[in-house]
């Protein structure tokens, strides 16, 4: 009987795809910029960005509730998505104002005053909003 051949055996190494490789790297962009993101933005601008993702998927369900369902009552579709998107437009000014890295941007305005405009402002949204439903 002949003996058997002595063949290398290769190791079995996990090889990475490409795919796996651009999921690991933009979950590690994802995290640093988080952990970046904690550490750099006031508690403050952090409330506001959360108000503003909220804005933002509220008007993404009303456009996709009206593309799905139909615009039966098209004034209160109209009044919902244009008070989510005006209310995102107060709230990002609000947060331009409120930075405190835009200081020598907005001199002669302080961020108390920017809160009140955008409150007055947002009561006048909302009255044109409920004017507008009939």
């Amino acid at each position: 009987m002949p003996p058997k051949s002595t063949a290398s055996k290769s190791e079995h190494k996990p090889v990475s795809t490409k795919a796996s490789i651009e999921n690991q790297s933009c979950a590690l962009i994802f995290k640093e910029f988080f952990k970046k993101y904690q550490a750099t933005t006031p508690k403050r601008l952090r409330i506001l960005d959360v108000y503003l993702v909220y804005i933002f998927l509220t008007g993404v369900i009303q456009f996709v509730y009206c593309c799905l369902a139909g615009t039966f009552p098209f004034n209160a579709f109209l009044s919902g998505f244009i008070s989510c998107v005006a209310s995102f437009v107060l709230a990002v000014c609000l947060r331009m104002h409120a930075n405190p890295q835009n200081k020598n941007v907005f001199v002669p305005f302080c961020p108390e005053s920017a809160y009140a405009d955008f409150i007055f402002a947002h009561i006048i949204l909302h009255l044109v909003v409920f004017n507008f439903i009939g």
